[in-house]
């Protein structure tokens, strides 16, 4: 049985807090915030009409964009409010619950690979620790032959990213570039954010 994920046990214990993280993505918006760094950068790699797995998609606000853009997404969370939310905001997009860790997309009709794999929103260090590499080997099996997984994740969430890189070589996958923001700044020793464009 696979360990339940930092998430769901958050949930199981406060039904209410999945509600709360949707009202505080739409009050960030409607205060102006920038919520779509994650998307432009995913956007600027791909070709139009691209295929993305948006991996933890959570309300669906970087699915929603870039299913605006032109992208054939496909969505999934493990979190059902998460999903129905974004299945009410942001049409156009596929989406799923299913556990990352889990994850098998041919048996939901879904078997070409994608362009692109976006992680975001701190997604790793919401895993079961027991998950991390399963769910990595998980997305290179989603990915087409030239296709690229993006991972952003924040230091201090119980995955140091050196453990991360060597999950990442475990699971068969190459890293292409890191950095330490979605806007391209680079990863330094230091860093306190890690984005990870994988292959």
């Amino acid at each position: 049985m696979t360990e339940p994920s930092k998430w769901t046990r958050i949930i199981q214990a406060d039904p209410d807090h999945s509600r709360r993280y949707i009202e505080r993505f739409k009050m960030m918006e409607a205060a102006g915030h920038d919520l779509y760094g994650e998307a432009r950068l995913i956007d600027a790699m791909l070709s139009r009409n691209a295929r993305i797995l948006d991996a933890g998609c959570g309300p669906g606000r970087l699915a929603g964009r870039l299913h605006e853009l032109g992208h054939r997404v496909v969505g999934v969370d493990v979190d059902p409010a998460l999903i129905a939310a974004a299945e009410e905001d942001h049409p156009g997009p596929l989406f799923l619950v299913g556990d990352l860790a889990e994850l098998d997309l041919p048996v939901h009709g879904i078997s070409e690979g994608f362009d692109a794999i976006l992680c975001a929103g701190n997604v790793m260090g919401f895993l079961a620790p027991s998950t991390r590499l399963e769910v990595l080997k998980r997305f290179r099996s989603h990915l087409a032959p030239e296709g690229r997984a993006v991972i952003g994740f924040g230091a201090g969430r119980g995955y140091e990213f050196s453990e991360f890189f060597s999950d990442v070589a475990s699971a068969g996958l190459e890293l292409d570039l890191s950095l330490s923001t979605w806007d391209l700044r680079p990863f330094e020793a230091d860093s306190g954010f890690l984005v990870a464009v994988l292959r």
